[in-house]
Formats: C-alpha cells, sequence, structure tokens
C-alpha cells in the first residue's frame, strides 16, 4: 500500500530580476493555483522586511489574496513573527481570514525578526523584551481564540472559536 505525503508549498515571494513586486505577488497567487490543483496541502507564506528581493512582508494580506483567489487549499503563516506584531492584531487578522475562509487558515508563528536588527527596531521598538516573552504571547493569542473569553475584559470578538489552524512550537496545535 502506498503511503500519502501530503505535501506544502512555503513562499517568500521572491521578486526575480527585471521583475516588479506587483508580477512577484501575481506570480505567488498562479503558483498557489498550481498547488491546489495538484492536490497540495497548503500553501504558507513566511514573514520578512527590508528587503528589495523578498514580497513577502504583509504576510496576513497575502493570506487573504491567495484564500480569496482558491478554494480548498489551506493558506497560512510559515510564520508570523510574533515579537513584530501585538498579539491581539495577529489574533484580530487570521480570526478575520477564517471567518472568511473558514477551515483554510493556518496561523504559523516565530520569535526572530525576520530582518535585520534596524529594521526590528523600527517596526517595533521594545522587539527584544517582546522577543523574550514569545511564549506569553504565545499564550494571549491562544486566549483572544478561545471561546472563553468571551467574558474577558480585552477582546478579539472575531477571533473567538475561529476555526484557525495554530501550528507554532511550544503550544498544543488545535
Amino acid at each position: 500500500m502506498k503511503k500519502h505525503i501530503a505535501h506544502s508549498i512555503l513562499e517568500l515571494a521572491i521578486v526575480s530580476e527585471g521583475s516588479t513586486f506587483r508580477q512577484t505577488l501575481h506570480h505567488s497567487l498562479e503558483l498557489a493555483k498550481v498547488a491546489e490543483a495538484s492536490n497540495y496541502k497548503r500553501y504558507w507564506f513566511a514573514e520578512h522586511h527590508n528587503s528589495v528581493a523578498v514580497g513577502s512582508s504583509a504576510t496576513s494580506l497575502l493570506i487573504g489574496y491567495v484564500a480569496e483567489n482558491t478554494s480548498k487549499i489551506r493558506v497560512g503563516s510559515g510564520g508570523i513573527m510574533l515579537p513584530n506584531h501585538a498579539p491581539i492584531i495577529i489574533a484580530e487578522q487570521f480570526g478575520t481570514l477564517a471567518q472568511l475562509y473558514p477551515d483554510r487558515i493556518d496561523l504559523g508563528l516565530g520569535r526572530a525578526p525576520g530582518t535585520d536588527r534596524l529594521t526590528a527596531q523600527e517596526i517595533r521598538s521594545d522587539f527584544m523584551q517582546a522577543a523574550q516573552s514569545f511564549p506569553a504571547e504565545i499564550e494571549k493569542i491562544e486566549n483572544y481564540f478561545s471561546k472563553s473569553n468571551s467574558t474577558g475584559k480585552v477582546r478579539a470578538p472575531i477571533a473567538e472559536d475561529a476555526q484557525v489552524s495554530h501550528l507554532h512550537l511550544g503550544v498544543k496545535s488545535r
């Protein structure tokens, strides 16, 4: 009996010499369509900043773009660099994506800056503190996605009980 292996693509949206960001983003969508037609399981974008050769800096926007123009492949992040973002914002963004594209959104998280030190400081001035708080920041995201947070003082209602696959180290996946 032949074992089925689930294939996925991790996309950086590399800008080829002579290409524009617009062309690159359209090529990423075309690749996602080919992956879907070939029964790939997932299509993920990696967050990177301050590079003339990488177009995947606005990860959640690209996830929405691909999810809107495909129908069954799971789309997500591999990963969102959590120290660059407030957990509530990520919960709201991915909760919104999950509402629009049910059972197709994945949230992978990382703690690296996805850029150089100077750019990391521009993105979030307390980056080093946020990187050290990574486990606590994951717990905050988990809480925002929890149905039980509906009575919390700080909420991301669009994320509560949203069907997002959480794929990150050190925390049990849903």
